[in-house]
């Protein structure tokens, strides 16, 4: 508890001496006379735009992937605020051609765009709190359009039909007190995710607290800003395009593992965590190739659960399935780094050992037996086991496996087995 206090207290002093730093920072920029090229600002507008749009194509990947409604919701978001930024890259431009006083006024695109973005950040982790996962992605894509569409029609009347536009107050403590509206909201948005970040800790989830709190300085930074293209309104678009950079990078990094995780699954057998069959099989063949290149043998290990048909009648299938992992355990924890253990039936394993021959297969096979045979869980299982060591035993898969299985047989104490190689030829 004194622990954790001390770590609450730190982060707290860090903060502060985060916002005087940046309350600094701010003082000796608004003081400055520096006036950025208007063209500096499109390129920014539309740096920021593309970052949006090739985040809202990543956020609807994971959405597919992980039907999470946040990544839905905030796709459409991006995608809205990206097409603002590309809508108005050349309105300063424009402007600043067509009258002197544009450059003392705030952009309604602008605040409509960051407070649209704003509200939906929020939205979506209100949802998201109610609803985490989609259950209908073909619904939910619908009803995700009609929540960002209904923002973005509440957000523009809000703004396009107040009174007065809003502009710019040289010399005043605030000069565009508008911008605070979304630096609020913001605000609430990080402290909610940082909330988030105690059941759920994906890259994204980390990436929304970090971006929330970058938009929260670039709208506090805006509202220091005298005019348009000082350096309070420089910085302010440089963190906008911070912003969208850290969600990017914390979405590509989410698909990253969730790509990872895909191809892992394609590759193990889920009870055990082992390699499944079409990956036995592909290490297989590549130790082939490896030891014709190298002149080296390795071995192949078959196991069978003896009498697990009796195990799932007699204490059910949940006993015959934790008895299942109880092999596999004892094949991982007798490999080596190099080893491969695998799981390619219902009660059938195998066991690939690169540089080694019989005797060290043997060896591996009566430890397996041995830890199961000590393992103290009931019921008490028993596992038979064959080896077949290349090229001694065979030059192929199928020669391997059948030389394996024989011995498998023999030590089961039956003389003829008809073996079963049916699933393994069929994947040559």
């Amino acid at each position: 508890m004194f622990w954790g206090f001390v770590h609450r207290f730190r982060l707290v002093l860090l903060g502060v001496i985060g916002a005087m730093a940046f309350s600094g920072l701010l003082v000796v920029l608004r003081a400055s006379s520096y006036s950025a090229d208007p063209f500096l600002d499109t390129y920014l507008q539309m740096a920021g735009s593309l970052i949006a749009f090739t985040f809202a194509a990543n956020a609807l990947v994971r959405f597919r992937g992980t039907r999470d409604r946040i990544s839905l919701i905030l796709a459409f978001g991006f995608a809205l605020a990206g097409l603002i930024e590309a809508g108005t890259s050349m309105t300063l431009v424009r402007g600043a051609l067509v009258s002197a006083d544009y450059m003392n006024q705030v952009s309604l695109s602008w605040l409509a765009g960051q407070t649209l973005l704003a509200v939906l950040v929020l939205i979506a982790l209100t949802v998201e709190r109610r609803v985490p996962l989609a259950r209908d992605p073909g619904k939910e894509i619908a009803g995700a359009t009609l929540i960002v569409g209904g923002m973005a029609y509440l957000t523009s009347v809000f703004y396009f039909l107040l009174p007065a536009p809003p502009r710019i107050h040289p010399g005043a403590w605030i000069p565009r007190p508008w911008d605070l509206l979304p630096a609020a909201i913001f605000a609430v948005a990080a402290v909610g995710y940082s909330f988030r970040l105690r059941r759920a800790e994906s890259w994204l989830d980390r990436a929304l607290v970090a971006a929330a709190v970058i938009d929260v300085l670039c709208h506090v930074a805006m509202s220091q800003s005298q005019r348009v293209l000082d350096a309070p309104f420089t910085l302010a678009h440089f963190l906008l395009v911070s912003s969208y950079a850290v969600v990017l990078g914390g979405t590509l990094l989410d698909n990253a593992q969730l790509f990872d995780q895909v191809s892992l699954m394609a590759a193990s057998d889920p009870l055990t965590g082992l390699a499944n069959h079409r990956r036995l099989l592909e290490i297989l063949e590549s130790e082939i190739q490896r030891s014709r290149r190298t002149g080296r043998s390795f071995a192949l290990l078959l196991f069978d659960l003896d009498g697990l048909k009796k195990i799932n009648d007699r204490y059910g299938h949940l006993t015959g399935s934790r008895a299942i992992r109880r092999l596999g355990l004892a094949l991982r924890e007798n490999s080596r780094a190099i080893d491969t253990p695998a799981r390619y039936g219902g009660d059938e394993f195998a066991l690939i050992l690169p540089e080694s021959n019989e005797e060290d297969a043997l060896q591996v096979g009566g430890r397996i037996r041995e830890q199961l045979a000590r393992d103290g869980e009931q019921p008490p299982v028993t596992v038979s086991v064959g080896a077949a060591v290349y090229p001694k035993n065979g030059t192929g898969i199928e020669r391997l496996f059948s030389a394996a299985d024989q011995e498998l047989y023999r030590m089961k104490g039956r003389e003829t087995k008809k073996v079963r190689l049916g699933h393994v030829a069929a994947c040559l």
